[in-house]
């Protein structure tokens, strides 16, 4: 689960089991000056690909489902007329088989 406020981003690695989420790890960024200038699609999406490059070692091989409360990082990754940050960032994922899924919050 990741998500991105004004100031900061936040992660979350977790498992199921037995249908009941159980944390494994939390992670948090502080955001730079620059990073404070980029619009909430980017805070969100640079909070994923954050998770992702935090997580790196325990995300590579098995199916990821990444929960997220902004609905539009799910099509950013078909995307092919992005910013190039946002390619980029896109490039970074492809990697990791990843699916996004929007959850409300």
């Amino acid at each position: 689960m990741c998500d991105a406020s004004d100031y900061a981003l936040g992660a979350i690695l977790g498992k199921r089991i037995d249908n009941k989420p159980h944390v494994i790890h939390y992670a948090n960024h502080i955001l730079n000056e620059a990073q404070l200038n980029y619009t909430v699609t980017e805070k969100d999406f640079l909070a994923v690909v954050f998770a992702f490059e935090k997580f790196r070692s325990y995300l590579l091989g098995p199916q990821v489902i990444v929960y997220t409360d902004h609905s539009a990082l799910k099509y950013l990754l078909s995307k092919k007329d992005a910013k190039p940050k946002l390619l980029y960032w896109i490039l970074l994922l492809q990697e990791f088989n990843c699916e996004i899924r929007d959850r409300k919050g």
